[in-house]
């Protein structure tokens, strides 16, 4: 679900919430060692996503933040703020060659450069949270 959280709309924040959970406890941040990830340039994009990226000249960026039920892929767009919301059960992430992660949900997708060790060392936190956390049946969904 691809949402524009520009402003504060009690209807956005329901969606968010309902789809990944309310955000973590300052305890559980600290304890999980941080929940979000570093800046992380977007190289490719769906075409949803791309429509909006386009309209302005400024490099794509993107970072991910970690929910107890999924993750919220945030980026910007002119002045407008944009997050893309994945349950972990809609979750899937490639690591292709040339240090890029693919991050996809249904139709939307983005490709990240990974050219650090912060982006890949959050990256393995993101999997291994998704591993333990996800409903391993229907019943626990």
């Amino acid at each position: 679900m691809l949402l524009n959280v520009s402003y504060n709309d009690k209807k956005v924040k329901e969606k968010i919430e309902t789809e990944v959970g309310k955000p973590f406890t300052l305890k559980e941040r600290i304890k999980m060692g941080g929940i979000g990830s570093p800046r992380m340039v977007i190289t490719e994009a769906s075409v949803e996503i791309r429509n909006l990226l386009i309209l302005d000249n400024n490099r794509d960026y993107c970072n991910i933040e970690m929910r107890p039920k999924g993750i919220i892929v945030g980026f910007r767009s002119l002045l407008e703020s944009y997050a893309l919301i994945i349950p972990y059960y809609k979750l899937t992430i490639y690591k292709g060659d040339m240090a890029i992660y693919s991050v996809y949900r249904d139709q939307y997708f983005i490709k990240v450069l990974s050219d650090t060790k912060a982006v890949q060392k959050f990256f393995k936190k993101l999997l291994g949270y998704k591993a333990d956390n996800s409903p391993t049946s229907i019943e626990d969904l």
